[in-house]
């Protein structure tokens, strides 16, 4: 069976469960042996014994048996998963290993009595302790299937006494372990998003446009929503569901219990009670709160106290303290301030929560007296039914009721922490309306059929109009706050990196020989002839008379011709002066010194008598082997230069359990070799080893990934699983950051040469094909993960992009789709990938932003000044409030502005002056002035460019000049441009330079009309410069 088991956390769990049976408090003690047996019923989402075996599993397993002795242990169920449960069967050493008793599996015979293996577990039963009393889950009834009623019956032959053993398993079982605070903190969050995103915002927009909307309905949309990954926090949709029916109530009708459904009645807009509970990877959360439509003020009393109730609650719920002080603590508060509540306050506060929605032995109320336990997990509920609204004229106005919850998990000291944070003050809950006096004021303006088509209750006022601004202005607000952050921030880090010197590596020298002794003795070398040393990479060669050893590292090039009787073989040299690579500015120590720049030989293409071969031959050699020798030399640099820098991975620990996580057949990006190869996947115990059918293999430790992104098919052409590493691995000879497995989704071609019909069977089927093959990759790709991520312990997280928050950009030369993830901007569809993390990720500049451009880039600055910044090009203007609002709620500072900046120099800039860069205002140069003033309303976006970035005067002056030359051509020729480049004799001056003059001024005032068509003037006609009116000082003269 391809499912994995965590064998760890079962041995963990199953000796706390016989450490508890051990100490026999309460019914452990009269119990000698324990029976689960799990039927089959779609219809039981909670029971004791399923819940039991989901903990010490991670699965149910129906029409399976378990018998808990007190030397050994036995499971009986089908064939499937008796080859399951084999994980944790054998143990090597039995007991003493795991400190559990061993274990034996009996297979379940399907058309079979099964009678041999009953009696083995009859007798398994009366030998441990007494034999007598067994522990079972009284509560847990499954339908009587064969299996089952043949159990049962064999048991109740025996006459075993049953004692119920639910209460003490469910306090063994009630204090969570990391992984599981994990996962209730994850569905939690879940509930949370669904109520703020989903639900608040549906009953605001009911209230908003008077919609008549039923419970049942709204509950329903509510479980819709749960499918939609917008709103499950990036979770995987299967592994969510709901842990009930969400309850919503409203207009008199108030049940304060879990057990009930929504009626069908409309939604009053009153007080509207909405409890929902959300279930991750079996796991529990619950939320309920009240949201009040123009609540008087009574009822905003009562609900304060009610928050008061609820805070005092999480004070009281520490480790060690009785669930029945918990609760006495609670009802002092009520009976000191507002005694008249007490009768209608909920019978019990709350209960305890995990794989089971609700523990019944563990409930806050005036009797438990159990103790609570760090990590419990509670699922706190109080509220306050039948209150009576004095301003209510209709029935369903009359009665009211309140009724918040959260869910909580005990700490040691102090307060329970609640895992829902959803803001539940009156200002979060209460929906205020206008009233219909301002909405009157306020229409007066509308035409009359506007007044008629209109309903009394008109705009909603809630979070969003009064209270809050529009969704620019808030933007607008939480960036200014970003902004002094940023600034305060970037000045801290650098004044702390300062004291950290740099290092630069010293360029390593390339010395030929260390002493002359190591001059190889050849005949060559005597008979002043060219000799190469491959040893040592060396080029002798005779300089007047004199052997000289030369480095391959210091040849530049080298050039043969073939001139009439003679040829000649040039050699260039590295020098000072010389045009070097990008990063060989430091090659030479010693620059001051005299260097050779080039030799050429020459020799005879004729054959001399006596001579066996032409004296040219050496000089063909050499020009051959120096070739060779320059190749390897260069090649072995560039090895090295990769090489560089490489932090040394821990080896890959193999795991030789064969149940291994495993995905075949994947292509690997960047390739291994020349052609792409087919291999596998396999996830081990500290990373992943991908080995093609060739036998290369790539080792990728989990705790080298900075990012593990799984990019789904839905859309896309490949399914992709892609790590973007901490630390560069290599391999094929270079280094690489970024390392991909894919698999191809369909037929990437398209034979165009086919008719194309619509209804053509081969066509129907063939998309069939496609969409089943996607559907299967998608699964087969997610149990993958979902493996992985239980094998690392959720160490190693898959992120999903979020595919709607996507926007085309081009941060290559091609336009791809970005997309989001919970911590990085991705996109691992085309190749090279592109992978930002946003922790990383000081400011985002959005370039171009104007009215008529259809696109705009954006530039990506780190919080690491050297690194050089990064651009995306060509972004349509439509996604730039998507990106703000999705850099807002990353809490990521951007600015915009309508130039294209020179970064490298901003750059060098800041790195060489920090602290005066800090003094000047830091970022903030990049804002426009007065943003969000009104006194700037009329300032056209010419000026706001202007304002964005200054030349100095000098430059203007340069840059004017500049190109008067490059449009001599056109100048020659235009009366403007004489007059613009003025004379060489200063003149008086004639009527027609008079006229000329008032044209100018004329042109002057109509200049910031001029400025709204665009900068393109300055290119058609160049006399418009001489009227910039921030060079008022006379025409410049033209260069010669």
């Amino acid at each position: 069976m391809a499912l994995s088991l965590d064998r760890e956390a079962y041995y963990r769990r199953l000796r706390r469960l016989y450490g508890s049976w051990q100490k026999g408090e309460e019914e452990y003690g009269g119990v000698d042996a324990i029976v689960v047996a799990v039927g089959v019923d779609e219809e039981i989402v909670y029971a004791k014994s399923t819940a039991l075996q989901t903990w010490l599993f991670g699965y149910e397993l129906t029409d399976t048996i378990m018998v808990f002795c007190e030397e050994k242990i036995l499971f009986m169920a089908s064939k499937k998963k008796v080859e399951f449960l084999k994980q944790v069967a054998h143990s090597k050493g039995g007991e003493s290993a795991n400190g559990v008793p061993a274990i034996t599996l009996l297979v379940r015979e399907k058309n079979e009595s099964n009678k041999a293996n009953f009696e083995k577990m009859i007798e398994a039963l009366k030998a441990s302790k007494g034999g007598k009393r067994i522990g079972v889950f009284s509560k847990d009834k499954f339908p009587p299937g064969d299996f089952m009623k043949s159990w049962n019956d064999c048991l109740s032959k025996e006459g075993f006494e049953k004692v119920d053993i639910s209460a003490v398993v469910a306090y063994t079982m009630a204090a969570k372990e990391d992984g599981e605070l994990n996962l209730m903190r994850k569905a939690a969050a879940i509930t949370s998003e669904v109520f703020t995103k989903f639900f608040k915002e549906r009953v605001m927009e009911i209230v908003d446009a008077d919609e008549k909307v039923r419970h049942s309905k709204l509950a329903e949309s509510v479980e819709k929503a749960i499918e939609e990954k917008k709103y499950l926090a990036g979770a995987d949709p299967s592994a969510v569901e709901m842990c009930y029916p969400p309850i919503i109530q409203s207009g008199g009708n108030y049940n304060l219990k879990f057990s009930v459904v929504s009626d069908k009645n409309h939604m009053h807009f009153g007080a509207i009670t909405c409890a929902m509970g959300i279930r991750y990877k079996s796991y529990c959360s619950n939320l309920v709160r009240t949201l009040m439509v123009d609540p008087p003020q009574e009822m905003q009393d009562h609900y304060a106290f009610l928050l008061q109730l609820q805070e005092e609650m999480l004070k009281e719920m520490r480790h060690g303290t009785k669930l029945c002080d918990v609760y006495g603590a609670v009802m002092d508060v009520v009976k000191k301030q507002k005694p008249e509540l007490l009768s209608k306050i909920t019978k019990n506060l709350g209960f305890a929560m995990g794989i089971e929605f609700r523990e019944g032995s563990l409930v806050i109320n005036s009797k438990n007296q159990h103790r609570l336990k760090k990590g419990m997990v509670f699922s706190i509920n109080v509220g306050f039914s039948d209150l009576t609204n004095k301003e209510g004229k209709k029935p369903e106005e009359k009665t009211y009721a309140m009724f918040i919850g959260d869910t909580v998990l005990v700490d040691e000291e102090g307060p329970a922490t609640v895992l829902t944070a959803v803001k539940k003050k009156v200002k979060n809950v209460g929906i205020f309306l206008k009233n219909e006096d301002e909405e009157e004021e306020e229409e007066e303006k509308d035409e009359a059929e506007d007044l008629l088509g209109r309903s009394s209750r008109a705009a909603l006022l809630t979070e969003r109009t009064r209270n809050e601004l529009t969704a620019e202005e808030k933007r607008r607000a939480h960036q200014k706050e970003l902004a002094a952050q940023l600034n305060e921030e970037a000045r801290r880090r650098l004044t702390e990196q300062k004291g950290e010197q740099q290092i630069q590596k010293a360029r390593k020298s390339n010395i030929s020989y260390k002493n002359p002794a190591l001059m190889p003795k050849e005949p060559h070398i005597r008979e002043m002839k060219i000799y190469i040393d491959k040893k040592y990479e060396t080029v002798i060669m005779p300089v007047f008379g004199i052997a000289t050893p030369f480095h391959i590292a210091t040849i530049k090039n080298i050039s043969m011709s073939v001139e009439g009787d003679y040829t000649y073989l040039r050699i260039n040299f590295y020098c000072p002066g010389s045009a070097l690579g990008r990063n060989e500015g430091n090659i030479f120590p010693n620059p001051e010194a005299t260097f050779v720049k080039e030799i050429t030989y020459r020799a005879s293409n004729m054959k001399t008598p006596g001579e066996q071969t032409v004296p040219a031959l050496n000089l063909q050699n050499a020009f051959r082997i120096i070739k060779e020798v320059q190749k390897r030399y260069k090649t072995r640099e560039a090895e090295e230069k990769e090489k560089e820098g490489i932090v040394k991975q821990d080896s890959l620990v193999i795991n030789l359990n064969r149940s291994n996580p495993k995905l075949k057949d994947l292509y690997i990006r960047p390739n291994i070799a020349q052609k792409r190869m087919q291999g596998s996947l396999e996830a081990h115990v500290n990373g992943f080893r991908f080995t093609s059918v060739r036998g290369d293999k790539v080792d990728i430790l989990y705790n080298n990934i900075k990012h593990a992104v799984f990019q789904p098919c839905d859309g896309e052409m490949i399914i992709v699983l892609h790590f973007h590493l901490k630390n560069a691995i290599m391999f094929g000879k270079k280094r690489h950051t970024d390392v991909q497995f894919y698999t191809e989704v369909g037929e990437i071609t398209t034979d165009l040469g086919k008719h194309q019909h619509m209804h053509d069977r081969d066509d129907l089927y063939a998309e069939q094909m496609e969409r089943e093959m996607r559907h299967k990759l998608k699964t087969a790709f997610k149990n993958f993960i979902e493996k992985v991520e239980a094998l690392t312990k959720e160490e190693l997280e898959f992120e999903v992009p979020f595919r709607e928050l996507g926007f085309n950009g081009a941060p290559y030369r091609s336009t791809c789709l970005l997309q989001p993830t919970s911590s990085a901007l991705v996109n691992c569809t085309e190749w090279p990938p592109f992978v930002v993390t946003l922790d990383e990720v000081e400011l985002i500049h959005f370039e171009r932003v104007q009215f008529h451009l259809k696109n705009f880039d954006m530039v990506i600055v780190y919080k690491d000044y050297s690194k050089k910044v990064t651009m995306i090009n060509a972004i349509p203007v439509a996604s730039l409030d998507p990106i703000k609002e999705w850099l807002n709620s990353c809490d990521l500072k951007y600015t915009e502005g309508v130039q294209s900046l020179n970064w490298t120099k901003i750059m060098k800039t800041i790195v060489d002056d920090p602290e005066g860069f800090f003094e000047q205002g830091g970022w903030s140069f990049l804002e426009p002035e007065g943003e969000g003033s009104d006194a700037e309303v009329g300032e056209s976006e010419s000026e706001m460019e202007d304002e964005t970035f200054n030349p100095s005067e000098e430059d203007y002056e340069e840059e004017e000049e500049d190109s008067d030359e490059d449009y001599s051509s056109e100048a020659e020729e235009s009366e403007y441009s004489k007059e613009s480049l003025g004379s060489e004799e200063e003149s008086g001056k004639d009527w027609d330079e008079l006229e000329e003059e008032a044209r100018k001024a004329d042109r002057e005032s109509q200049y910031e009309e001029e400025e709204e068509h665009g900068r393109s003037r300055k290119r058609k006609a160049p006399a418009g410069r001489g009227a910039h009116p921030r060079n008022p000082g006379p025409p410049k003269k033209k260069r010669k």
